[in-house]
């Protein structure tokens, strides 16, 4: 009598005659999902070189500007309110400041805030949107670009603004008797100025103080643009 084969037996042919059929599938598998990128990789280069740049071109322009005024780290510290590690850090180019403590930092010096970017402009410098250095806030909710060439004038500069939904970005009072003056290109922005809140949407635009704390809202469910105009005083 001829002995019938055990499950255990006839796992082995089975396992076998799958695993062309799963090879095929994971390879028809393959050629639909598309190749996710981990975090880290060559998509965050650009942003990494511009960051690095941006680090390098503002620790040569803070110490420059702080050794033509004869300031120690401490000097520069005690006016504008960044530590002495802060500074020092800045300008051996081993961090890249925040826009706050870049804010400061041009306060303290008593200079426009785009010369901290180390650009000089010359009769007919061009500006490309593609080449202007995009500045973000640390949580990546706001981000302010530079619309004319650094240097342009030491009395104005002028700044595209964007700002995410539900999101708020707070400044810092400027150097004393500055102004800023905000127009709203799409969506919806609240200014908060002191007591004061302007609610402005687009085509709005507002004038006021910026030598005291401020913040900028956006209300809405959608990304808000603008243009802010800065004007120094050199009075």
């Amino acid at each position: 009598m001829r002995a019938t084969p055990s499950a255990e037996a006839s796992a082995p042919d089975e396992l076998a005659a799958s695993e062309p059929a799963k090879r095929k599938e994971q390879e028809a598998d393959s050629k639909i999902r598309p190749t996710v990128r981990k975090r880290g990789t060559a998509l965050a280069t650009g942003d990494s070189v511009g960051a690095a740049d941006l680090a390098r071109r503002v620790g040569l322009r803070l110490r420059d500007e702080r050794q033509a005024r004869n300031l120690s780290l401490d000097d520069l510290s005690r006016a504008s309110g960044v530590s002495r590690a802060a500074l020092s850090q800045i300008e051996t180019r081993k961090s890249s400041p925040s826009i706050a403590v870049m804010w400061k930092i041009a306060v303290g010096l008593g200079i426009p805030f785009a010369e901290l970017l180390g650009s000089d402009a010359d009769e007919g410098t061009l500006l490309r949107r593609a080449d202007a250095q995009v500045l973000r806030s640390s949580d990546g909710r706001f981000e302010t670009r530079p619309v004319i060439p650094a240097g342009t004038t030491p009395w104005v500069e002028v700044y595209e603004l964007r700002l995410t939904s539900r999101s708020v970005h707070k400044s810092e009072a400027h150097a004393p008797g500055t102004r800023e003056l905000l127009v709203v290109l799409s969506g919806a922005l609240h200014i908060d100025v002191g007591q004061k809140t302007y609610e402005l949407e687009a085509g709005d635009s507002v004038a006021f103080r910026a030598d005291q704390e401020h913040a900028y809202r956006n209300p809405g469910s959608s990304e808000a643009r603008a243009h802010n105009v800065i004007i120094y005083n050199r009075s």
